[in-house]
């Protein structure tokens, strides 16, 4: 298996009514030891060059007696209370659900679990590569008055070891306009300026990204080459960054924790090549599964809950993913 992208349960989201879900524990510390030991399993039957997406949201410590907890994507509210170690609680994805105050952890903290699981993984053995914002320009609303509304969840990228298969180019993304700009000066005819007292290599000028060595030429007079003589070439695509802006994307389906598809996409094209296996161990409504098999890789999900796999999951896999 080469890739992972998943969506664990978030800690304290909600009940789904089925033995051995991971989410409902008493403490932060039994969700995040859960869970390593979850992709201690995926760490065993992924390649050396493997990597590993997560995407984790966070929750706040404290009570809460009213309200019910958002869909992701619907924006549907649903009612649901549930008793945790003898303490009702009630939740919330989008802003952070309220929970029992644990050890270390004052009402209305915010418990920071994905970093608490990043870290933890990264103990086990992962490499943490990456943390990447996940900012969401239509996020739920919230009736908060003493804290921002929250807009952006976790994505981390892990890997097994220090080497592994990340295609760069698949998911380069669109220079920004002032980048455009700048290539399309007549830097040649420039007069520039020599703003810099003392300075004697001539004056500073709107140069081009330079590509392929170090930042400075061997002759200064020279703009236009790098010491491995690869010239400044005009680049529409750049590095993607690590702040991705996804919308939210509804679904018909009854399904209250789906990510967009826009979210799993990069991931499944950096992280393999067509042909390979996918895995989504939280396979859910088959997100991860229907957006792999559209670029051409095969695909394992795993899921407790039969009627996700039963009346969403085999749908949306089996009704021609390609068209969507």
């Amino acid at each position: 298996m080469q890739c992972v992208v998943t969506s664990p349960p978030y800690y304290g989201l909600r009940d789904y009514g089925v033995a051995g879900q991971l989410g409902l524990e008493p403490t932060p510390e039994e969700y995040v030891a859960n869970l390593v030991s979850v992709f201690r399993e995926v760490w065993r039957v992924m390649k050396d060059d493997g990597v590993l997406w997560v995407n984790v949201g966070d929750s706040y410590a404290g009570s809460c007696q009213t309200g019910g907890t958002n869909s992701k994507e619907t924006g549907k509210r649903e009612k649901r209370m549930f008793d945790v170690s003898k303490s009702k609680r009630n939740v919330s994805r989008y802003g952070g659900g309220n929970l029992p105050a644990t050890d270390g952890l004052k009402p209305k903290d915010l418990i920071g679990i994905p970093w608490m699981v990043a870290f933890a993984l990264r103990a086990d053995g992962w490499y943490l590569r990456s943390d990447i914002i996940w900012s969401k320009p239509n996020p739920m609303p919230e009736s908060v008055t003493d804290r921002p509304t929250k807009a952006h969840e976790y994505l981390f990228l892990l890997t097994k070891s220090p080497r592994y298969y990340y295609d760069v180019d698949a998911i380069k993304e669109p220079v920004t306009d002032t980048s455009m700009d700048r290539y399309s000066l007549d830097i040649e005819n420039q007069t520039g300026s020599a703003r810099i007292p003392g300075k004697t290599n001539g004056n500073m000028k709107a140069v081009l990204p330079r590509y392929g060595g170090n930042k400075y030429t061997a002759d200064p007079a020279v703009f236009n080459r790098t010491k491995s003589g690869n010239a400044y070439d005009f680049r529409p695509l750049r590095n993607k960054r690590s702040v991705w802006e996804i919308a939210t994307q509804p679904t018909s389906y009854a399904h209250f924790a789906t990510y967009p598809e826009k979210l799993v996409e990069p991931c499944i094209l950096a992280g393999s090549r067509p042909g390979d296996l996918i895995l989504d161990p939280f396979a859910g409504s088959g997100t991860t599964g229907r957006v792999a098999i559209r670029h051409g890789r095969k695909f394992i999900g795993t899921e407790l809950n039969f009627k996700y796999i039963a009346e969403i999951s085999h749908t949306r896999l089996t009704v021609n993913p390609m068209l969507f």
